[in-house]
């Protein structure tokens, strides 16, 4: 067994509390938001005065101990010995009660704990209103503890309260004082704590923290990452705490505020933003490292760098907190035809586009009026394309990656522009939506985009004279939305005709926001019936521009439900299109311009829908052998391009698009690697895709890799996978496997 980080040490409550009070033992979380409900603090009391065990604390010895002074101005009693990195609710709640101090709810408001005590049941409750009035409660417990109190004449007041409403014998008054003495005397109750070494680095610590669930409540990264900053930055974390606060109510004294429709930020929220902004970089392991004054270079620590990297991060946070850079950022989003969080899927997506925002902004110097028509175009984007979802940190990592070493504004804007029209292409619009479009899903991102567009083009709701974009005002609140989703095809009419699956009736392709009056009086009739009504109220060329905006074909209410869903897709996809052209106007620049070395410069945008980055083609890094399931995920993305759009995968490329060459595939030469991959393609495609394929070895920073570049196929394309053939496809920066319906519609579109 490896030698344990940690030594075991014992306490009772009461020197705990005295530790916190003097500073030795940091509880940041006193005034952080309480997560507990108070039946969770009634029971943990109720346990103690049980001698319950009530688990271990895990506490962290600072290595920072013989710093002379905190980080800035911060006035600060000290820095703590001793950091609580697992156990914070329970001493929060113990703190709090025993010293009687406010704890901070989710919404900011301030509460104190009011835990009661029976003596003669000998039972703990929350405190009450009806609490309040029975005399067999002590209200508050935290009595008991303060240093005016006495307690025998605090018994003695109790006894005397209950004698007034009942006759109380001598032997229940012995159980009274017992009892209340009892829980006074928790002060004694004894904790066992684990404290962590304080030679074990932040993301050791890090490890730990996130593998230990305190009560219930898994720990994430960033609980770790404020309790870091609450003791070198204490006044820092409550900025984020503040602005955060205030973004969830509007203000009522008319000073500024961060409140908004969009996003109601998490403080660990702002602080990736802050951290974005500032370092231009996302991943949460280097958090850790920049409040600990360590070199993302050489990775040596430092009390100097960690002065200076914390001077960084003040200068970047007070940026990012400014409410004025952030309402004028959300301008951005409404610019790009997005009015309130209910229109939003991903709250990564707003802050990265946040982050550039500020670059933009406050490192470029781009003008105004460009870079909200920019962010608004790259928010767009990354909204549709789903840019920040799954491995939100990567992504961020890797295009924050892209303007580290950018000086000039031009460039900027020129590089997020560039990767926008370069994932959303023609064959996106034609081919890619309209199947992403075939979901009932009510949280679609391109459902949203849709949404978007409608308010971009200056839409009216379908057989209305509302504007779409008043349609979906979140000021406006009413017992009625002023629109509600109508099933163009009734969900009963559907039933009628067979179709009873919600995935069937419930097609995005089904839905149009109609007026909540018309929706009602239309109800379960069928198209046909009810057309005529509405139709009735526009002139021949209104109906023309409404079916353009609600994309309906001509005289779609006679058409086959299925290929109405087929066609109103494609003409959904082709408004979201025109919504976004429409956006992308009056932005001048000048493409990025891609240089002599193509390579370079294609694999420096990153994986996308037509790139791809593989490590190996054959051999698996962990186990140093030889593994089908690699060679599988290689032909997936090969099939998948085929069928889409083409594209390049690059082969001795890790995710992180650093070249790592090909000697780890094992092969006698690059003729063989390539000899190896036509043979793999020959058997599980076919040897006439070889037409539609160029194999080649180019260098990335001077290390050469694989490039296989495909074409897209004329023919669909079936990949061989254990006796069964399967059809994949390319969907923004993956590949995926169609089926069914799904894949008889993309063939039928693409292929036909």
């Amino acid at each position: 067994m490896s030698d344990t980080v940690f030594t075991q040490v014992g306490y009772t409550l009461g020197g705990l509390i005295n530790y916190i009070k003097m500073g030795n033992i940091g509880l940041p979380d006193i005034q952080r938001p309480f997560v507990w409900p108070n039946s969770k603090v009634r029971d943990l009391f109720d346990s103690m005065y049980r001698g319950y065990p009530v688990g271990y604390l895990l506490f962290w010895k600072n290595g920072f101990l013989d710093d002379s002074k905190t980080i800035g101005t911060d006035s600060k009693q000290k820095i703590p010995n001793l950091l609580i990195v697992d156990g914070q609710q329970r001493m929060t709640s113990l703190y709090a009660v025993i010293r009687k101090i406010e704890i901070v709810r989710k919404n900011y408001d301030k509460e104190f704990i009011k835990i009661a005590f029976n003596p003669i049941d000998e039972k703990f409750e929350v405190h009450d209103a009806a609490i309040a009035r029975n005399k067999s409660f002590i209200p508050d417990i935290s009595i008991l503890w303060s240093e005016d109190t006495d307690l025998f004449e605090v018994s003695e007041n109790y006894i005397s309260g209950l004698e007034e409403t009942r006759e109380i014998e001598p032997k229940e008054k012995t159980k009274i004082r017992k009892a209340i003495s009892s829980v006074e005397g928790l002060k004694n109750f004894p904790f066992t704590a684990l404290e962590l070494s304080p030679e074990i680095n932040e993301e050791q610590v890090a490890e730990v923290f996130v593998r230990i669930n305190s009560q219930g409540e898994s720990l994430k990264q960033s609980d770790f990452i404020l309790t870091l900053m609450s003791v070198f930055w204490d006044k820092g974390r409550k900025e984020l705490e503040v602005f955060c606060g205030n973004a969830r109510k509007p203000s009522v004294s008319g000073e500024p505020s961060p409140y908004n429709h969009y996003i109601h930020p998490n403080p660990d929220q702002m602080l990736r933003a802050c951290v974005g902004f500032g370092f231009k970089r996302a991943r949460l392991k280097y958090v850790y490292s920049i409040l600990r004054g360590k070199d993302l270079e050489t990775e040596k620590f430092s009390n100097e760098l960690r002065e200076k990297q914390f001077g960084v991060l003040k200068e970047a946070q007070s940026k990012t907190l400014n409410v004025q850079y952030w309402h004028d950022f959300l301008k951005s989003l409404r610019l790009a035809g997005y009015m309130s969080k209910k229109m939003l899927t991903s709250d990564n997506n707003l802050l990265f586009s946040y982050i550039l925002y500020l670059m933009g902004r406050l490192e470029y110097g781009v003008d105004s009026f460009v870079l909200r028509k920019t962010i608004a175009k790259w928010f767009f984007m990354s909204n549709i394309n789903r840019r920040y979802t799954g491995s939100p940190e990567s992504a961020m990592e890797f295009d924050l990656a892209r303007f580290r070493e950018i000086t000039d504004k031009d460039e900027f804007v020129s590089i997020l522009n560039s990767i926008s029209d370069s994932i959303l292409t023609g064959d996106y619009w034609s081919i890619s939506l309209p199947t992403e479009l075939a979901t009932s899903s009510p949280r679609s991102p391109s459902l949203f985009s849709y949404h978007a567009a409608l308010i971009l083009l200056d839409a009216k709701a379908l057989w209305s004279d509302m504007k779409y974009t008043d349609t979906l005002d979140p000021n406006i609140v009413s017992n009625k939305s002023s629109v509600e989703k109508h099933h163009l095809f009734p969900f009963n009419y559907l039933k009628k005709l067979g179709y009873k699956s919600t995935r069937d009736t419930n097609q995005i392709a089904n839905y149009a926001l109609l007026e909540w009056g018309d929706n009602v009086s239309i109800s379960d009739q069928a198209p046909k019936d009810y057309i005529h009504a509405m139709e009735e109220r526009f002139s021949a060329s209104d109906l023309e521009k409404m079916y353009y905006w609600h994309a309906l074909p001509k005289e779609w209410y006679l058409m086959d439900y299925p290929d109405f869903l087929v066609q109103r897709r494609e003409l959904i996809a082709k408004v979201i299109r025109d919504g976004y052209e429409h956006l992308s106007k009056e932005i001048e620049y000048d493409h990025f311009s891609i240089g002599e070395n193509l390579t370079n410069n294609i694999i420096s945008q990153g994986e996308s829908e037509n790139v791809e980055f593989k490590s190996t083609l054959r051999i698996n890094l962990h186990t140093q052998d030889k593994d089908s399931r690699i060679e599988n995920t290689v032909m997936k993305t090969i099939a998948g391009f085929l069928n889409t759009r083409g594209g390049e995968l690059f082969i001795g490329i890790n995710d992180s698009g650093e070249a790592i060459g090909l000697s780890n595939d094992k092969f006698k030469s690059i003729d063989n690697m390539s000899l190896h991959l036509v043979n793999l393609i020959n058997d599980r495609i076919g040897k006439i895709y070889m037409f539609f394929i160029t194999i080649s070895f180019p260098e990335h920073d001077g290390i050469a890799v694989m490039s296989v570049k495909c074409s897209p196929s004329p023919k669909e394309i079936f990949l061989k996978e254990n006796n069964a053939e399967k059809f994949y496809v390319r969907t923004g920066p993956s590949t995926v496997e169609l089926t069914g319906h799904e894949m008889q519609q993309f063939i039928s579109q693409r292929f036909r």
